[in-house]
């Protein structure tokens, strides 16, 4: 299976059970960010490089306006679409194999989790995993510490609390906080 047939599958929820060939080019993908991701983790790198890593990582031109600080980690890499101007922090996560889109002007503090896969209830299927896709529109603030769960958008102009759980859709210009997150006020 070549990348772009799993980014569809993917993309398209389908759940990958062991032993599938979803499954095994998801592995063959995490293999590869992890060698990505330690290349950008463990040398001294200037932001211009930081990018073209993070070019190879998604598979596709990251904007120059990105800035990340590295350690950083990514389980796939190839289905995460950063807009303009994104700053990622220190200590992230992104579980990507679900889909993840970052909008424009987005900042993302220490140590945010960003993930796009879950596990079946049912202990008996429980190593499928069922991607769904984590979505940051433009000019959203996440806080340092704070968890995005599959299938969640963040609406544009929102702040999402240090340290929040967010379970569900974010309004757009809301503030959210606490686990789970809940909304605190409106912008």
């Amino acid at each position: 299976m070549d990348t772009q047939e799993f980014l569809t599958r993917m993309n398209e929820g389908e759940e990958a059970r062991p032993g599938t060939a979803l499954a095994e080019k998801m592995h063959e993908l995490a293999d590869e960010a992890i060698r990505i991701c330690m290349e950008l983790n463990t040398r001294c790198t200037t932001r211009e490089e930081r990018v073209e890593i993070m070019s190879r990582l998604t598979g596709r031109a990251v904007p120059d306006s990105f800035t990340i600080f590295p350690a950083f980690t990514a389980d796939c890499g190839k289905n995460t679409v950063l807009g303009e101007r994104v700053f990622v922090n220190s200590g992230c996560r992104f579980q990507d194999q679900g889909g993840i889109s970052i909008g424009d002007d987005v900042l993302i503090g220490h140590n945010v989790v960003l993930a796009s896969l879950n596990h079946d209830l049912d202990p008996a299927e429980r190593a499928t995993t069922i991607p769904r896709p984590v979505v940051i529109g433009d000019g959203v603030w996440i806080g340092a510490g704070a968890n995005m769960l599959a299938g969640v958008t963040i609406g544009a102009g929102a702040v999402v609390a240090a340290g929040a759980v967010v379970t569900r859709d974010v309004a757009a210009r809301a503030v959210v906080g606490g686990v789970p997150a809940r909304t605190l006020k409106e912008l």
